[in-house]
This record gives C-alpha cells, sequence and structure tokens, in this order.
C-alpha cells in the first residue's frame, strides 16, 4: 500500500492581488484590444483575490527572451524546491538518506538534467535515488505523478518517495502575445512549488503524523482528437498557452460520464466520497463540477479558496488542495482526487483518508 505522509507549499515572495494585476493588464493590453473593458471582466469573475507569483510584476513589462526566461526557471526551480523540500523533512522528522524515490514534475521550463538531478546535487541527496522525472503532463501532473509513486510503494514496501512538483507558469508569459487565450490566461495562471513523502507499508512508520491517507487506486483517461483543448504552442518566444473555453462543457460531458463509471468499478457511488480533493481550473469549471456530477458546494471548498489565495498554479494547485484538508481536518472515509491536463485527460485517484484520535 502507499501512504500519502507528508505535504508542504511555497507561498512566494511576490504575492499580488488580482486588482492590481487587473490594472497592469488593463495598461498593458490597451492598445491591443479595442474591447479591453469587456475583457477585463474575466479577471473579476475568475474567483481570484491574490496570485502567486515568483518575480516581481514590473518582469511582465518586458520582452524577455526563451533563453532569459527558461534560465530564471531554473533558477526559482531549485532555489524553492530546495526550500520547500528542506521545510517538508524537518517538520517530518526524516532524514534525507531514507529518500529511495524522486518524482519531479512540470510543464513550464525546460532542463537537462532534470530538476530531480539540479536537486539531487544541490541537496546531497543519495546518488542511488531512482529518478522519475515528468514533464507535460500540465494540470493532471501532480495526480498522475502520485499514482506512479502508489506503483513503486507497492512494490517497494520500504520506499520513501519525495515527489516534488514546480509550475512557474508566469515565466511563460509572451509581452507581445496580444491572443485572447494569452489574456484569459493573464487572468488566471499563477506559480507553485510543492514537495509530498509517499511511503510503502513499511516505511510508513517512519513518519508521525495525526492521519493516515491511503491511495487505494488510480485511472488515467485521453480522450481521443483533443489535442487543442489546452496545452503549449512552441514559438521562438517561448510557450504561448492554449486554453479552450470548451473546458466546462467537457467536464459535464464527459468527465462526468467517466468519473461515476471509475467509483462503480470500486463498487462506489457518489455519494461514498467524503472529500472532494479537487484542481480548480477556474470558476467556470469548479461550476461544471457541481452542477453536473452534481455535488455541494461546500464539498469543494478547499478547491475554491486555493483558487481565491493563489490562482491557478497548474500541476501543484491539487498538492495546495490537499494541504489544506490536511491543516483545516476532513471528513473520515473516501477521497476522491482529480485533475484535468493536456491531451485531452482526465486523473483519477481514490484515497482512504482517516484522521488518529
Amino acid at each position: 500500500m502507499a501512504y500519502i505522509s507528508a505535504v508542504n507549499t511555497i507561498k512566494f515572495p511576490h504575492q499580488i492581488s488580482q486588482a492590481e494585476l487587473k490594472q497592469f493588464a488593463s495598461n498593458l493590453f490597451s492598445e491591443s484590444f479595442k474591447d479591453i473593458n469587456r475583457l477585463l471582466e474575466v479577471f473579476e469573475n475568475a474567483g481570484i483575490d491574490s496570485r502567486n507569483l515568483c518575480v516581481p510584476i514590473e518582469f511582465f513589462s518586458a520582452n524577455t527572451s526563451f533563453k532569459e526566461k527558461n534560465e530564471l526557471f531554473n533558477k526559482y526551480s531549485l532555489e524553492y524546491s530546495v526550500e520547500v523540500i528542506e521545510k517538508l523533512l524537518s517538520e517530518s522528522k526524516i532524514d534525507k538518506s531514507k529518500i529511495t524515490d524522486i518524482i519531479s514534475f512540470t510543464s513550464t521550463g525546460l532542463s537537462t538534467p532534470t530538476l530531480d538531478a539540479m536537486i539531487i546535487n544541490k541537496m546531497h541527496l543519495s546518488p542511488n535515488v531512482n529518478r522519475t522525472p515528468i514533464w507535460g503532463l500540465g494540470c493532471a501532473a501532480g495526480v498522475s505523478a502520485l499514482a506512479k509513486a502508489k506503483y513503486i510503494a507497492d512494490a517497494n514496501l520500504d520506499a520513501v518517495i519525495l515527489l516534488i512538483g514546480i509550475e512557474l507558469c508566469s515565466l511563460t508569459f509572451i509581452r507581445n502575445d496580444t491572443s485572447k487565450s494569452n489574456f484569459i490566461a493573464t487572468s488566471l495562471f499563477s506559480d507553485g512549488v510543492a514537495a509530498m513523502l509517499v511511503t510503502g507499508e513499511n516505511s510508513k512508520k517512519l513518519i508521525q503524523n495525526n492521519f493516515d491517507i491511503k491511495i487505494t487506486s488510480s485511472q488515467s483517461k485521453l480522450y481521443y482528437d483533443s489535442e487543442d483543448v489546452m496545452g503549449w504552442e512552441f514559438l521562438n518566444e517561448g510557450f504561448k498557452v492554449i486554453f479552450s473555453k470548451d473546458i466546462p462543457s467537457l467536464v459535464k460531458s464527459d468527465i462526468k460520464n467517466d468519473l461515476h463509471s471509475y467509483l462503480e468499478s470500486n463498487n462506489l457511488s457518489l455519494s461514498d466520497i467524503k472529500n472532494f480533493v479537487i484542481h480548480p481550473g477556474g470558476t467556470k469549471v469548479i461550476n461544471a463540477y457541481v452542477e453536473s456530477l452534481p455535488i455541494e458546494r461546500t464539498k469543494l471548498q478547499n478547491t475554491v479558496d486555493v483558487l481565491s489565495e493563489y490562482g491557478n498554479m497548474s500541476s501543484v494547485t491539487v498538492l495546495y488542495v490537499l494541504e489544506k484538508f490536511i491543516k483545516n481536518g476532513f471528513e473520515n472515509g473516501r477521497g476522491l482526487m482529480m485533475s484535468l491536463g493536456p491531451g485531452f485527460s482526465c486523473e483519477m485517484l481514490l484515497l482512504e483518508m482517516q484522521k488518529h484520535s
């Protein structure tokens, strides 16, 4: 069995209010869009109060080359990854020598050697750590990485698996991209770094905490001929966002049915799920979950709160949501963890969640 034993996240020093970003976007794009005032409504309707940014707002005023942005991505990714991992290990009271595997995931920058190799070098982790770098799964990568951690822990009961997710979406911003998809992304996406420890049946006892979260099952689904729903177009200037307005409709039509089928295959129904650990996507996606599944909006309060406090941090957002459940408390019983990503794809996990008395 695989257990989620610890989670930690980063709040960046350049966190900024959505109102400030709206004004900044108005100044930046006013000459490019005749209907700028109508478009600016997306900032107010995004369900976001503040955004988590790794750079100050002034950074976005200049045309920055892909090379410069990617160098910053690697610099900040390493710096903040080490910070959150050290905090995670300290709070978990576990020595770094116990780590057997590392799974790193991102979609917002490039590095070869991969970030996990940089982290191992910087922190002097064991040179024999098994490495699994994941790139390109977008918002779905956090849940997918946990599914892969389950396979490792099921095969090695002594496994201590470090998961590290880094998404610096702000560094993909292209100043001279005047497309509406870029404008919408400017109202939604932000930066996040999250680390997690997953342990096997034997190694679980190495970490003392007041909860048990067991990963019991996982499912991946790729939808044919949907590559244009979300992803990147690669330009000389960097990563140009592809973000379809059809995502809420896909939740209502396809995701709903696949979720119910997944639960039925595990002899469960929606009423059996006590804790919904769901990646927000955006307000319209949250509304689509509430209306189509259907579930009470209060069941997604942690999802709503993370979106409001941080913005959409791509793959790591769902780990911020899980951290909220651990800090704020959860109901004993089943949990569902879910994210959508490029492909178009859906990743789902079933959890058994118990608080210690």
